[in-house]
């Protein structure tokens, strides 16, 4: 026998089915109304703010938000697939992304709790247009006041623009949030006495790494991370080369003559005796500058 629905359920079961119908239909119609690819428009169009689509959705801002939050990645990965060159995701101003800060704008304005637009925002907006970048973060936290991670990306946005104090203002604030983790109090005080130093980006990286939920941006801080080993690896590799140099009176033909010095530092190297870098990718050596250099080829990012 077949159970029959409450008349409860049935109303419930209505406006679920109600409430998708109306999300996918949005986006059919925003689809269906999508300018045709051509080499004369730039961009498409944002066609409904998130205030608009909020009174059109019927209660399912959820879903709208994660349609726009898709959308905003979508839009940047095809226009880094239509690029056709090396950008990094923390410089995205030559792909000209003049819709991506709406696009974080209606997710958020959507569901205004919805962490992960907010996060995409911090890292990759400010290569795009730093005010809007601070402007959706601090529209965040004054949506959800007690987000302490909110306060660790406004604090990145004003650390990669240089101001310190400012940087500094936005961890103390998140660090004063019951639940907000001791070092973001300890990065306040890296701000304010050595916010430019590459001890202070590692920490920086390490902390972005372990905290973002986006896949993309734990890809860019371990990049991140990888080069700064490299380059403390290099100025290693530097005052090593320009030792024997000194010694000898010339390069080292090959890896293989700084065996010797090598062997108790416990480097990592290939079988022909060449330092690997952070990603395993072995050190060339520059003759002409008797230096060690990345490969072209490494995934390591170059300075």
């Amino acid at each position: 026998m077949m159970n029959k629905l409450s008349g409860r359920d049935g109303v419930l079961l209505s406006i679920i089915l109600i409430g998708v119908a109306s999300v996918v239909g949005l986006s059919q119609w925003l689809d269906s109304h999508r300018p045709a690819n051509s080499a004369t428009v730039e961009d498409e169009q944002l066609y409904l703010t998130g205030t608009t689509v909020r009174r059109v959705c019927l209660g399912f801002n959820g879903l709208a938000a994660d349609w726009y939050w898709m959308r905003s990645l979508q839009y940047v990965g095809g226009k880094l697939l239509n690029a056709h060159q090396g950008i990094g995701l923390d410089n995205l101003s030559p792909l000209n992304l003049k819709l991506l800060a709406p696009l974080l704008d209606a997710a958020t304005t959507l569901d205004p709790e919805f962490m992960e637009p907010y996060e995409y925002a911090a890292i990759i907006l400010p290569g795009v247009n730093v005010a809007d970048a601070i402007r959706i973060i601090n529209k965040g936290i004054a949506a959800n006041p007690s987000a302490w991670r909110l306060y660790q990306h406004l604090g990145y946005i004003y650390w990669q623009q240089k101001t310190f104090s400012a940087a500094a203002d936005a961890y103390g604030r998140g660090a004063a949030i019951p639940g907000a983790p001791p070092w973001m109090q300890a990065m306040k005080a890296k701000m304010l006495d050595e916010g430019g130093s590459p001890d202070t980006a590692r920490e920086i990286y390490v902390h972005m790494y372990q905290e973002a939920k986006d896949d993309q941006v734990k890809e860019m801080a371990r990049r991140h991370l990888m080069r700064l080993d490299s380059v403390n690896e290099r100025d290693g590799l530097r005052k090593i080369l320009a030792a024997y140099q000194s010694r000898s009176g010339r390069c080292p033909e090959s890896w293989k003559d700084l065996e010797p010095v090598f062997r108790p530092l416990r480097l990592r190297r290939d079988a022909s005796g060449a330092p690997l870098d952070p990603a395993g990718t072995p050190y060339v050596l520059n003759h002409a500058k008797c230096e060690g250099e990345l490969d072209p080829k490494s995934e390591v990012p170059p300075n």
